[in-house]
């Protein structure tokens, strides 16, 4: 399955990696990948070293290496459109970063847990599906998210819980 947001984030995946980031693929695009189905994503989320404290900090503090980042984004043609979201933009792809550190209190998955992938010279984290059904049930508790998902993160769930059944 092609899926132009994933080669997009391998781009982004590839200068991150030269800062020593190992990025983490999130949400749609990553599941995506994971499942081989396509899950109409927007965007493109991607999860970096951060204060674990998240969104409880100033957003230029929160994420490690947050000037360098800004700086490899501009680099490659994105323009930042929101701060407090760490959101990106180029030719119609909304790219946010997001605190991987958050990620243990957020959904119980452990930093050590995660494992790491490598295509096309690019490091990063992929979530499991286990992992991902870990994220959406948290995510389906953010009333915030519900209403402006469409309740999308449900049927990701029902699906991944069918999938672990089998």
């Amino acid at each position: 399955m092609k899926n132009d947001k994933f080669d997009a984030f391998l781009k982004i995946a590839i200068k991150l990696n030269k800062l020593n980031i190992i990025p983490l693929l999130m949400e749609s695009v990553g599941l995506e990948i994971v499942t081989n189905i396509s899950w109409d994503s927007q965007d493109l989320d991607i999860h970096v070293p951060g204060d674990k404290k998240g969104w409880e900090i100033a957003p230029e503090l929160n994420i490690y290496n947050w000037n360098a980042i800004a700086t490899t984004m501009y680099s490659m043609g994105y323009k930042l459109i929101d701060l407090h979201e760490h959101e990106f933009s180029k030719n119609n792809l909304s790219v946010e970063f997001g605190v991987i550190d958050t990620l243990p209190s957020f959904a119980g998955i452990q930093l050590k847990d995660l494992e790491i992938h490598e295509t096309n010279d690019a490091k990063y984290y992929m979530l499991n599906p286990k992992q991902y059904l870990l994220v959406y049930e948290a995510s389906a508790k953010d009333s915030y998210r519900n209403d402006n998902n469409n309740h999308k993160d449900f049927i990701k769930i029902e699906y991944l819980k069918n999938l672990s059944k089998h």
